[in-house]
């Protein structure tokens, strides 16, 4: 059996969340049915300011609260391996893939200029339509999704008018847009960008499943929170949703574990 070294970079802050443990879920579930072995290893980005390195084969960076631009002090490391990972690619036939959740998203939009990374007129929190572009169609971790196809989506934070030139010269693509909103004059936001054949971001919650999240969405704070910002009928709705499982359980069974299969190709492993 197969041993991939996997690096999952806790953008998290210290902070309660589900994401992490829906991460550790998938890819054991992964594992589980390809017949291979994640040895896993969480690297605390924000609070230990721990440092990643190039020891590992793949790497997940998560979500996570607070500005993606506002300094906090770890943000040179982080960038600076970033930038040792797209060097590594460029001259190792052994291909290190990485995928950006939401927090780590946006600090690399911001960090590359990729786009005006900014504060949301009101947070966003719920199942929503996103659109997939023409690449998004195309590409191979999001093969197989519906256009539109449903996603969790909780930030205050977004990507919003998209740098082409620096888009461009990048070699990145946008994947995915944020619904349709016919009766806001306000930019849709970028939701999903492929930075290089290696690299790939969404700024919603591919992780996300349904059973975790009625859990959380029952519990009396965040329902309480959800009905006050957003109204009972938006309420009913999530839940109803989270039932519907061609909503955000096809995109969990899809993104993340598409994702890893690319990734293991770039690896070129001997065959066993």
């Amino acid at each position: 059996m197969q041993t991939i070294n996997i690096a999952i970079l806790d953008m998290y802050k210290g902070t309660p969340n589900l994401g992490m443990q829906n991460i550790l879920d998938i890819l054991d579930k992964y594992a589980d049915e390809h017949q291979i072995k994640f040895n896993k290893t969480i690297i605390d980005i924000r609070v230990k300011q721990e440092i990643a390195t190039l020891d590992y084969q793949i790497y997940i960076s998560t979500g996570g609260p607070g500005s993606p631009i506002e300094k906090e002090g770890w943000e040179y490391e982080y960038i600076g391996f970033i930038k040792d990972l797209m060097q590594h690619n460029t001259t190792s036939k052994n291909k290190k893939h990485v995928f950006f959740i939401c927090h780590s998203f946006q600090v690399i939009c911001h960090h590359f200029n990729l786009g005006n990374v900014c504060l949301r007129k009101s947070e966003s929190f719920g199942i929503f339509p996103t659109y997939p572009t023409e690449e998004g169609l195309n590409d191979v971790v999001f093969k197989g999704l519906s256009r539109p196809f449903y996603v969790v989506d909780s930030r205050k934070w977004q990507v919003v008018e998209p740098n082409d030139l620096n888009l461009e010269l990048m070699g990145a693509h946008i994947l995915a847009l944020e619904k349709l909103r016919p009766h806001i004059e306000l930019e849709r936001a970028t939701m999903a960008i492929r930075f290089s054949p290696e690299m790939i971001g969404t700024q919603f919650h591919p992780e996300a499943e349904s059973e975790g999240m009625i859990y959380y969405l029952k519990g009396n704070e965040k329902k309480q929170l959800v009905i006050n910002n957003y109204g009972q009928e938006r309420y009913d709705d999530m839940l109803l949703q989270l039932n519907e499982p061609e909503k955000i359980m096809f995109t969990r069974n899809a993104i993340i574990p598409q994702f890893l299969t690319n990734a293991l190709q770039g690896l070129n492993l001997p065959q066993q």
